[in-house]
């Protein structure tokens, strides 16, 4: 790979990244994904440190899940899970661990894999790494996906039909009920993995997410859910039956081969998960911003996720830099994370956020526009 040459053929169509500086005091920020505002709550810490002390609570786990001698904080922590969704759960380092690890195990070549074509890049690289062969279905089409399925089932042992709850770039939400109702069609071969990640706290009973919502959680075969957007953690989880479970602790490499969590982490992540059950008048506050958000960027579909396209990379970084400079922190979605030419800013919510914010942030985007309007006359 000449390195020069990619590097200058990203800047030269807009598409170069950088990390970003730390955000100044006095700055909204629209770009995280702490939806229940959970990570500025001094209080819920405070809570936590005088429940755990920190001399108690190793910072390092030393070892992978399988060699670690410490494991009552993983075993705590996924029976409280386990108690939420009635199936066992088995925690993993990250989401992409879990994607990565969950599929690779599960798929081989006689798997065919059927998966929504705007999937997370975690779920294309499990997809990947299985060497199975896999198929995209159009977004949110489910008479395709049905299609797809009715085509090629005769030749595969298993379907393995991959989706999102809600999708991270653009907040629209998956039909579960449908994808179940495909999945019956096939007993004994359809196997149905919901990827729960931006829907985990805010969405269904108990923040549990849109499986639980659905008319058949338990056909649902397996579920993820990351602790690091709206659970303020680090880490992720995965729900399925017990054999599945036991088959994932024997053949999920992101498993087996990876040091574990701290157990701090783990105690905060259940701690968290915890209170989060009960924070129902946040996820209230979450859903009347979201309508707020959709009037203020002329959408239809309220959510906790918005996008605004812009198409042009250098556009959206330009609106981004403005929008800095007007208190609201809101960072441009460039190829290859978006196709080519619905490059946007992406606004996430927080329950921390006011709804005079949210108006605020209006104000803001239509100054930019006229600002915009006024250049290019």
């Amino acid at each position: 790979m000449d390195i020069e040459l990619t590097l200058k053929q990203l800047t030269d169509t807009g598409n170069f990244r950088r990390i970003p500086s730390e955000s100044v005091t006095g700055v909204v920020d629209f770009s995280s994904n702490d939806y229940l505002g959970i990570a500025e709550r001094a209080d819920l810490r405070e809570r936590f440190f005088e429940a755990f002390s920190p001399v108690s609570l190793p910072m390092s786990s030393s070892a992978s899940r399988l060699l670690g001698a410490r494991q009552r904080d993983f075993d705590s922590f996924e029976t409280t899970l386990a108690d939420s969704y009635g199936r066992p759960a088995l925690t993993f380092n990250s989401g992409y661990h879990a994607n990565v690890g969950l599929i690779q195990a599960i798929a081989d070549r006689r798997t065919l894999v059927v998966a929504d074509r705007l999937v997370h890049a975690s779920i294309i690289d499990g997809i990947r790494l299985s060497g199975a062969p896999f198929e995209r279905f159009r977004h949110n089409d489910y008479d395709h996906l049905a299609q797809i399925v009715a085509r090629k089932a005769p030749d595969f042992d298993t379907i393995l039909i991959i989706a999102e709850s809600v999708y991270s770039m653009d907040g629209d939400s998956a039909d579960i009920d449908r994808m179940i109702d495909i999945r019956r069609i096939y007993p004994g071969k359809a196997l149905l993995y919901i990827d729960e990640a931006h829907a985990v706290g805010v969405l269904g009973p108990a923040g549990l997410g849109l499986v639980a919502a659905s008319k058949a959680p338990s056909e649902v075969d397996i579920i993820v859910g990351t602790l690091g957007k709206a659970l303020a953690s680090v880490g992720a989880y995965a729900v399925m039956s017990p054999r599945m479970r036991d088959f994932m602790v024997n053949k999920a490499r992101s498993l087996i081969f990876s040091t574990a969590l701290p157990p701090v982490n783990v105690a905060w992540s259940e701690f968290i998960f915890r209170h989060m059950l009960t924070m129902d008048s946040e996820r209230a506050a979450l859903a009347g911003l979201s309508y707020r958000l959709a009037r203020v960027l002329g959408s239809e579909a309220p959510g906790h996720i918005r996008p605004l396209i812009v198409g042009d990379p250098r556009k959206a970084v330009d609106m981004s830099q403005q929008l800095l400079r007007l208190g609201f922190k809101a960072l441009p979605i460039r190829t290859p994370t978006v196709p080519p030419g619905t490059e946007r800013l992406r606004f996430s919510l927080s329950a921390a956020i006011t709804p005079e914010t949210v108006d605020a942030l209006g104000v803001a985007l239509d100054e930019i526009n006229c600002l915009n309007k006024a250049q290019t006359s």
